[in-house]
């Protein structure tokens, strides 16, 4: 089963942008994979919360404006 995890500033991605990704990543799995790989693939999108993770050697919070207005925090993103 063909299996992606991408990991995302909270809140950076609205729900319309991680659709895409799965559609986009699913596909590139099927032009590797084949057809039969679109029912098995996993696309796994996780929110990293601010502070979370560091960058350029700082703990990194994302700027409200990089923030997609339409995120809702859920368990199911």
């Amino acid at each position: 089963m063909p299996f992606a995890n991408i990991k995302v500033p909270q809140a950076a991605l609205s729900r319309a942008q991680k659709a895409e990704i799965v559609h986009r990543l699913t596909a590139l799995f099927v032009d590797y994979f084949g057809e039969t790989a679109r029912l098995h693939t996993m696309v796994l999108i996780e929110e990293v919360a601010d502070g979370g993770y560091g960058r350029a050697d700082e703990v990194f919070i994302v700027p409200e404006a990089w923030r997609a207005s339409d995120t809702v925090t859920s368990a199911s993103g």
